[in-house]
């Protein structure tokens, strides 16, 4: 399970880096959401895997803290992916506005040929 979920990491990074290369804005906008996807499965996979273990204590009850799912990892991820949601956003108003004025979506504002 680890292998692939770092496979995973490890392709999202790599793509998104990729596409932060290319001279599209799209291209882009896509590489930043590929590689914010990547950083969130990282922040969830340090919170370890337990398999069926409760994410809260039970009433009253004393418990052994290394057979609990650790919430900060989660609670984290769920802020990133809130934030990401509203940077691509925000992106993809600022790409249809650049595009409207310089009349491409080259990232330099030159229309290729």
């Amino acid at each position: 399970m680890e292998l692939i979920l770092a496979i995973a990491i490890g392709l999202l990074a790599s793509s998104g880096v990729w596409l932060l290369m290319r001279p599209r804005t799209f291209q882009l906008i896509i590489g930043l959401s590929l590689l914010s996807y990547a950083v969130n499965l990282f922040i969830f996979s340090m919170g370890r895997f337990p398999i069926g273990a409760p994410p809260i204590l039970g009433p009253g009850g004393q418990g052994d803290p290394a057979s609990f799912a650790d919430p900060l990892p989660q609670s984290l991820v769920l802020t990133a992916i809130v934030i990401s949601f509203a940077t691509t956003a925000l992106f993809l108003v600022v790409m249809l506005a650049a595009r409207g004025l310089t009349g491409g979506d080259h990232v330099d504002g030159r229309p290729r040929r």
